[in-house]
Protein backbone atom coordinates (compact mmCIF):
# COMPACT_ATOMS: atom_id res chain seq x y z
CA UNK A 1 0.00 0.00 0.00
CA UNK A 2 1.04 3.59 -0.69
CA UNK A 3 0.56 6.43 1.62
CA UNK A 4 -0.21 9.72 -0.10
CA UNK A 5 0.87 12.38 2.87
CA UNK A 6 -2.22 14.76 3.48
CA UNK A 7 -0.62 17.65 5.26
CA UNK A 8 -3.38 20.42 3.77
CA UNK A 9 -0.75 21.37 0.58
CA UNK A 10 -0.95 18.46 -1.90
CA UNK A 11 -3.19 17.95 -4.90
CA UNK A 12 -3.97 14.54 -3.80
CA UNK A 13 -6.83 13.78 -6.34
CA UNK A 14 -4.78 13.20 -9.49
CA UNK A 15 -2.28 11.59 -7.53
CA UNK A 16 -4.55 8.80 -6.73
CA UNK A 17 -6.47 8.41 -9.48
CA UNK A 18 -3.10 8.06 -11.79
CA UNK A 19 -2.10 5.84 -9.10
CA UNK A 20 -4.67 3.60 -9.21
CA UNK A 21 -4.58 3.81 -13.57
CA UNK A 22 -1.47 1.86 -12.85
CA UNK A 23 -2.72 -0.56 -10.36
CA UNK A 24 -1.92 0.68 -7.24
CA UNK A 25 -2.89 0.60 -4.21
CA UNK A 26 -3.20 3.76 -2.37
CA UNK A 27 -4.80 5.78 0.78
CA UNK A 28 -4.81 9.97 1.34
CA UNK A 29 -3.37 10.50 4.80
CA UNK A 30 -2.20 12.43 7.42
CA UNK A 31 -2.96 9.96 10.33
CA UNK A 32 1.24 8.94 11.32
CA UNK A 33 0.29 5.44 11.67
CA UNK A 34 -1.43 4.83 8.53
CA UNK A 35 2.24 5.94 6.99
CA UNK A 36 4.64 3.81 9.04
CA UNK A 37 2.38 0.61 8.04
CA UNK A 38 2.46 1.84 4.35
CA UNK A 39 4.88 -0.10 1.95
CA UNK A 40 6.08 3.42 0.05
CA UNK A 41 4.99 7.10 1.05
CA UNK A 42 4.51 9.70 -1.79
CA UNK A 43 5.11 13.42 -0.55
CA UNK A 44 3.19 15.90 -2.56
CA UNK A 45 3.09 19.79 -2.29
CA UNK A 46 2.21 23.22 -4.48
CA UNK A 47 2.74 26.24 -2.86
CA UNK A 48 5.72 28.13 -0.31
CA UNK A 49 8.28 25.84 1.22
CA UNK A 50 8.03 27.85 4.44
CA UNK A 51 4.10 26.92 4.93
CA UNK A 52 4.53 23.68 4.36
CA UNK A 53 7.42 23.02 6.56
CA UNK A 54 5.46 24.11 8.85
CA UNK A 55 2.45 22.12 8.15
CA UNK A 56 4.72 19.00 8.51
CA UNK A 57 5.87 20.06 11.75
CA UNK A 58 2.78 21.00 12.90
CA UNK A 59 0.84 17.77 11.81
CA UNK A 60 4.23 15.82 13.34
CA UNK A 61 4.82 14.40 10.51
CA UNK A 62 8.20 15.51 9.82
CA UNK A 63 9.71 13.38 12.04
CA UNK A 64 7.51 10.38 10.45
CA UNK A 65 8.74 11.25 7.57
CA UNK A 66 11.95 10.75 8.53
CA UNK A 67 11.64 7.51 10.17
CA UNK A 68 10.17 6.07 7.00
CA UNK A 69 12.84 7.23 5.27
CA UNK A 70 15.80 5.65 7.90
CA UNK A 71 13.49 2.25 7.83
CA UNK A 72 14.36 1.97 4.26
CA UNK A 73 11.04 2.00 2.52
CA UNK A 74 10.61 3.97 -0.85
CA UNK A 75 9.80 7.62 -0.71
CA UNK A 76 8.97 10.15 -3.39
CA UNK A 77 8.15 13.66 -3.07
CA UNK A 78 6.87 15.97 -5.79
CA UNK A 79 7.15 19.28 -6.67
CA UNK A 80 7.29 21.24 -3.43
CA UNK A 81 7.44 17.63 -1.83
CA UNK A 82 10.71 17.11 -3.99
CA UNK A 83 12.06 20.36 -2.49
CA UNK A 84 11.06 19.24 1.38
CA UNK A 85 13.35 16.34 0.73
CA UNK A 86 16.45 18.73 1.21
CA UNK A 87 18.04 20.44 4.11
CA UNK A 88 16.88 23.98 3.72
CA UNK A 89 15.09 26.32 1.42
CA UNK A 90 15.69 30.13 0.46
CA UNK A 91 12.03 30.82 -0.26
CA UNK A 92 10.52 33.88 1.52
CA UNK A 93 13.63 33.59 4.17
CA UNK A 94 15.41 30.39 5.11
CA UNK A 95 13.71 27.27 6.24
CA UNK A 96 14.68 23.90 7.36
CA UNK A 97 13.47 21.10 5.50
CA UNK A 98 13.95 17.03 6.01
CA UNK A 99 17.12 16.75 5.30
CA UNK A 100 16.90 13.24 3.85
CA UNK A 101 19.01 14.45 0.39
CA UNK A 102 21.89 16.82 0.82
CA UNK A 103 21.17 20.53 -1.21
CA UNK A 104 19.12 23.15 -0.99
CA UNK A 105 16.30 25.09 -2.78
CA UNK A 106 16.85 28.58 -4.51
CA UNK A 107 14.93 30.75 -6.89
CA UNK A 108 15.58 29.87 -10.32
CA UNK A 109 15.99 33.59 -10.94
CA UNK A 110 19.26 32.92 -9.96
CA UNK A 111 20.42 31.45 -13.19
CA UNK A 112 17.81 31.77 -16.01
CA UNK A 113 18.64 34.31 -18.20
CA UNK A 114 16.32 37.89 -17.88
CA UNK A 115 13.38 37.56 -19.62
CA UNK A 116 12.09 34.13 -19.24
CA UNK A 117 9.05 33.77 -17.15
CA UNK A 118 8.64 32.90 -13.68
CA UNK A 119 7.44 30.53 -12.70
CA UNK A 120 8.43 28.27 -14.93
CA UNK A 121 5.09 26.54 -16.21
CA UNK A 122 4.87 23.62 -19.17
CA UNK A 123 6.37 20.83 -20.96
CA UNK A 124 10.44 20.12 -20.66
CA UNK A 125 12.53 17.32 -21.91
CA UNK A 126 14.52 15.31 -19.10
CA UNK A 127 18.11 14.79 -19.20
CA UNK A 128 18.60 11.96 -17.70
CA UNK A 129 22.14 11.86 -15.74
CA UNK A 130 22.56 8.70 -14.52
CA UNK A 131 20.27 5.76 -14.54
CA UNK A 132 17.98 4.78 -12.17
CA UNK A 133 14.72 2.87 -11.94
CA UNK A 134 12.25 5.63 -11.09
CA UNK A 135 13.42 6.11 -14.83
CA UNK A 136 13.97 2.56 -16.60
CA UNK A 137 10.84 3.17 -18.83
CA UNK A 138 11.75 6.56 -19.55
CA UNK A 139 13.78 7.48 -22.93
CA UNK A 140 16.02 10.67 -23.08
CA UNK A 141 14.11 13.50 -23.97
CA UNK A 142 10.37 12.43 -23.33
CA UNK A 143 8.57 15.50 -21.74
CA UNK A 144 7.29 16.34 -18.22
CA UNK A 145 4.89 19.00 -16.81
CA UNK A 146 6.67 21.51 -14.55
CA UNK A 147 5.31 24.63 -12.32
CA UNK A 148 8.11 26.56 -10.16
CA UNK A 149 9.56 28.95 -9.33
CA UNK A 150 12.38 27.41 -7.25
CA UNK A 151 15.09 24.38 -7.61
CA UNK A 152 17.50 22.48 -6.27
CA UNK A 153 20.60 23.43 -5.74
CA UNK A 154 23.97 22.17 -4.51
CA UNK A 155 22.92 18.66 -5.02
CA UNK A 156 24.49 17.67 -7.70
CA UNK A 157 25.86 14.21 -6.30
CA UNK A 158 21.95 13.35 -5.79
CA UNK A 159 20.63 14.10 -9.29
CA UNK A 160 19.25 12.08 -11.96
CA UNK A 161 17.66 14.69 -14.31
CA UNK A 162 17.94 17.63 -15.39
CA UNK A 163 16.01 19.81 -17.58
CA UNK A 164 16.99 23.05 -19.56
CA UNK A 165 15.10 26.27 -18.99
CA UNK A 166 17.52 28.96 -20.34
CA UNK A 167 19.82 26.85 -18.07
CA UNK A 168 20.19 23.31 -16.64
CA UNK A 169 17.55 22.93 -13.33
CA UNK A 170 17.50 19.93 -11.36
CA UNK A 171 14.76 17.71 -12.28
CA UNK A 172 15.04 15.13 -10.04
CA UNK A 173 16.75 13.81 -7.22
CA UNK A 174 17.87 10.44 -5.49
CA UNK A 175 19.39 8.83 -2.59
CA UNK A 176 18.90 5.46 -1.09
CA UNK A 177 15.89 4.46 -0.55
CA UNK A 178 14.47 8.31 -1.14
CA UNK A 179 13.75 10.19 -4.88
CA UNK A 180 11.94 13.41 -6.14
CA UNK A 181 10.50 15.11 -8.86
CA UNK A 182 10.18 18.33 -9.22
CA UNK A 183 8.19 17.86 -12.01
CA UNK A 184 4.23 16.26 -11.81
CA UNK A 185 4.03 12.48 -12.97
CA UNK A 186 0.66 12.53 -12.16
CA UNK A 187 -0.24 15.68 -14.97
CA UNK A 188 2.57 14.26 -17.08
CA UNK A 189 0.32 11.73 -19.31
CA UNK A 190 1.81 8.18 -20.10
CA UNK A 191 5.46 9.40 -19.58
CA UNK A 192 4.21 10.11 -15.69
CA UNK A 193 2.31 7.26 -15.33
CA UNK A 194 5.42 5.06 -16.13
CA UNK A 195 7.71 7.19 -13.91
CA UNK A 196 4.74 6.43 -10.67
CA UNK A 197 4.65 2.89 -11.53
CA UNK A 198 8.29 2.24 -11.60
CA UNK A 199 8.03 3.80 -8.31
CA UNK A 200 5.47 1.34 -7.07
CA UNK A 201 8.24 -1.46 -8.59
CA UNK A 202 10.94 -0.39 -7.17
CA UNK A 203 12.69 -1.38 -3.63
CA UNK A 204 15.35 1.26 -2.75
CA UNK A 205 18.69 1.90 -4.07
CA UNK A 206 20.13 2.78 -7.70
Amino acid sequence: MIAIVDYGVGNLFSLSHSLAAVGAEAVVTGEADVIRRADRVILPGVGAFGDAAARLREAKLDGVMRETAAAGRPVMGICLGMQLLLDKSYEFGEHEGLGLIPGEVRPISDVIPAGLKIPHIGWNALNLVRPHPVFKDVRLGECVYFVHSFYGSNCADSVIATTEYGAPLTAAVARGHVCGCQFHPEKSGDTGLRILKAFCEWRGGA
